[in-house]
């Protein structure tokens, strides 16, 4: 069985020891969802789109390359880099899953912010399984 590093789950479904540690990848916090049921370990917001790239998406659903160039270039950020290290890091020790509210994942940032953390982190992430 192939285990992709940063495996992408939903918040309302319920968690699993698989998980390892749960990262909240979405800006605001998930609508009907208690802190406690989401067994969220790490949320870093500045990962995610900023308000005005999300409303920016949101108007233009059609345009997916120029939100992930947008969405990359906020990810080049000193803070951004900084969570996005912590997170190849955690990785290097075990799994972690990116949570979030998203109703169609792979048309949202997170394929973006998949292939970001896999880059120059696959060394930690997959090195081990020789990839």
């Amino acid at each position: 069985m192939e285990t992709q590093p940063f495996p992408v789950r939903r918040v309302y479904d319920p968690p699993t020891e698989a998980d390892g540690v749960r990262v909240l990848v979405d800006r605001l916090w998930p609508r009907g969802v208690s802190k406690e049921s989401a067994a969220v370990d790490e949320w870093p917001k500045e990962i995610t789109p900023s308000d005005g790239l999300r409303t920016w998406f949101h108007q233009h659903r059609d345009e997916s390359e120029e939100f992930t160039r947008r969405y990359r270039a906020e990810l080049e950020g000193p803070e951004q880099q900084d969570a996005i290290l912590r997170l190849r890091e955690l990785a290097a020790a075990g799994t972690v899953t990116l949570i979030t509210a998203v109703k169609d994942p792979e048309h949202s940032h997170l394929p973006t912010l998949r292939e970001v953390l896999r880059a120059e982190g696959a060394e930690g992430a997959e090195g081990a399984e020789g990839s």
